[in-house]
């Protein structure tokens, strides 16, 4: 978990930075997200810093695109995405895999927990989301969003747990 954690909160920190590097778009992304546009493969060598203005020309792209989940990098069991959307979303639930989303745009309701029932959450609980809103979506919760006013733009980091949990560092003693 330790791992996981840092992964997580490194991740955060990089897609609030300074200027990415555009790789291969159009590769194929993860976890039955055959469409979404990858730009970057995660570096283990660097950090990616990505400015407000890089970001703000990443959501011009997409919008041009009609694209609503632009991966910006790809790191196998680890992903930064921004995610735009102007509907309801169907339901999900990622079984090993950790959301943290920070609300850039829009606003709309999340809705965790309960039970997916035909796309929709049942018996769960919902709450506003609104630009500087920072949500952490744990492995296996469903959760979906819903009420969206216009459209919601959201930075979604993600990262898988279950790493091998004698990973280190190269440079770790």
């Amino acid at each position: 978990m330790r791992v996981s954690t840092a992964i997580g909160i490194s991740l955060l920190s990089v897609s609030i930075g300074g200027a990415a590097v555009i790789g291969q778009a159009g590769q194929r992304g993860r976890g039955g997200e055959g469409g979404t546009v990858i730009l970057e493969k995660a570096p283990t060598d660097r950090s990616i810093p990505i400015p407000k203005e890089k970001l703000g020309q990443y959501l011009k792209d997409m919008d041009a695109k009609k694209l609503q989940t632009l991966r910006m990098i790809e790191g196998g069991r680890y992903n930064v995405n921004i995610r735009r959307i102007t509907n309801a979303e169907t339901a999900l639930i990622h079984p090993k895999t950790i959301d943290t989303w920070v609300v850039l745009d829009g606003s709309g309701t999340l809705t965790t927990g309960g039970k997916i029932v035909d796309g929709k959450i049942v018996g769960g609980v919902s709450h506003a989301l609104k630009a500087g809103d920072v949500e952490f979506i744990p492995a296996c919760l469903p959760h979906g969003v819903s009420g969206v006013n216009g459209n919601i733009t959201w930075l979604n980091i993600r990262w898988d747990v279950d790493w091998d949990s004698s990973y280190k560092c190269d440079s770790q003693p």
